[in-house]
């Protein structure tokens, strides 16, 4: 279970300016078993783990004291009857949100102690700062992990040779020469997702009920949470945001109506909700932009007018209630629903290729005084200081007439398109199979 953000631990580790580090992501995205097993365990002589959420009153006790680097360091050294040795020694400060102390330890030791490895995890960091803990700015090396991206699901399926000779082809300008093995494993992504334990699950015993069940565990984790850190009635309505989202996909254009989520809800009853999804990592927010030929696009975004997605389309899927045979099989309900999740997937792949924002596109709504155009465009990303369109289509067929019209309008100097058709340029657009979609930054360092 190889994770890409390995590299980047590797390269902090060896940092003679280093900080503190702060991995943070979503619940269950493997945030610790990469930490402590994949870098850990495996570039240290010995790593000690403290888990918040877990720790003895004695512990957490220590942290609400002094909390002078080197007072936990003897403490720590004590309590797990080891030495904490600079550059042999990994500390890990598991779910660090829930003992706010610990977050201003981060800024001691890089003040006072920055020769020590520490390093802390935070599933809902950002809903604790909401609740008054404060941040170190500028004194932690801040790193985000997603869910498992499509190569990573290709790695766990032992087909890291072929990837690379995938990314070595198109730096060659060839045409990557396996396909077929990619494209049957993409719909096992489509059904099984990125969450760790579900490819770890899949992986070990190819028992879809397996899968499903591990699947349903972690939303079952995630409505937990929501009552766990919110009062009653704000935990409901969370609850009630996060079961809309398959119905916000199931409208003609996918966007966000707080009618979906009861006829009564209105905006200002449900901001919060929407805030702490995002804070805690389950939803990807994605606002109207009225403008495709100028930067940045944030200047010219719409925040009221926004589509929201998963973190992972297998837990989408799961929590429309959808089977896996209906994503892997040519099924009816695929057709009604395929655009949809095909979008959610692309999503996922550019937040894990590095694209943090994205915004979608209508016509017309630049002008508030006409009602926008049927054109729509599923997502709009700046790259290279250009803005390039993206269209997304979850087969064969890729006749659409938003992406010509956006093209027409604003003569944008590339265009993509990820569908099942066979990677191709022409005239400016490229066409990525789903498949390959791992290969976008190669694709758009050699048409650029």
């Amino acid at each position: 279970m190889q994770r890409k953000l390995l590299q980047q631990l590797l390269e902090w580790k060896n940092s003679e300016k280093r900080l503190p580090l702060l991995l943070e992501g979503a619940r269950q995205v493997g945030k610790t078993y990469l930490l402590e097993t994949l870098f850990g365990k495996n570039h240290f002589h010995n790593v000690i783990r403290i888990n918040f959420e877990k720790s003895d009153s004695e512990l957490l006790a220590l942290f609400e004291g002094n909390i002078e680097p080197k007072r936990i360091i003897e403490y720590l050294s004590l309590q797990y009857n080891t030495a904490i040795i600079p550059n042999e020694t990994l500390l890990i400060l598991d779910e660090i949100q829930e003992m706010p102390r610990a977050v201003t330890l981060l800024k001691y030791f890089a003040e006072d102690a920055p020769e020590y490895h520490i390093a802390a995890t935070s599933s809902l960091l950002g809903i604790a700062l909401h609740s008054g803990t404060s941040f170190p700015v500028g004194k932690v090396h801040r790193l985000r992990l997603y869910p498992m991206d499509l190569e990573e699901f290709y790695w766990a399926f032992d087909k890291q040779n072929q990837t690379n000779e995938a990314h070595e082809a198109i730096k060659n300008l060839r045409k990557p020469l396996i396909e077929s093995d990619f494209r049957d494993l993409f719909q096992q992504f489509l059904a099984v997702g990125g969450m760790p334990a579900a490819v770890r699950e899949w992986t070990e015993s190819n028992d879809i009920n397996r899968v499903e069940m591990i699947l349903k565990n972690i939303l079952a984790d995630y409505k937990d949470d929501f009552s766990k850190h919110t009062s009653n009635a704000e935990s409901r309505k969370i609850g009630n945001l996060w079961r809309s989202i398959p119905q916000q996909f199931a409208k003609e254009n996918h966007k966000f109506s707080y009618k979906t989520i009861e006829p009564s809800a209105r905006g200002r009853d449900y901001a919060f909700a929407i805030d702490w999804l995002i804070d805690a990592g389950l939803i990807y927010k994605i606002d109207l932009v009225a403008h495709g030929d100028k930067l940045p696009l944030s200047f010219y975004a719409d925040n009221s007018d926004f589509k929201i997605y998963s973190l992972d389309i297998g837990l989408l899927r799961q929590l429309a209630g959808l089977p896996a045979s209906v994503v892997i099989g040519n099924d009816t309900i695929w057709s009604n629903f395929g655009g949809a999740f095909a979008e959610n997937f692309v999503l996922q792949q550019l937040r894990s290729l590095g694209f943090e924002e994205a915004y979608y596109w209508a016509g017309n709504a630049h002008n508030s005084h006409q009602p926008k155009g049927k054109s729509e465009l599923d997502f709009v990303v700046s790259a290279h200081n250009s803005v390039i369109p993206i269209e997304v289509k979850s087969g064969e067929q890729v006749k659409g007439q938003s992406l010509r019209v956006f093209r027409n309008k604003y003569s944008p100097e590339l265009s993509l398109r990820f569908s099942l058709k066979g990677l191709e340029y022409n005239e400016g657009l490229l066409n990525i199979p789903l498949y390959y979609s791992f290969l976008l930054n190669d694709l758009l360092s050699q048409v650029e």
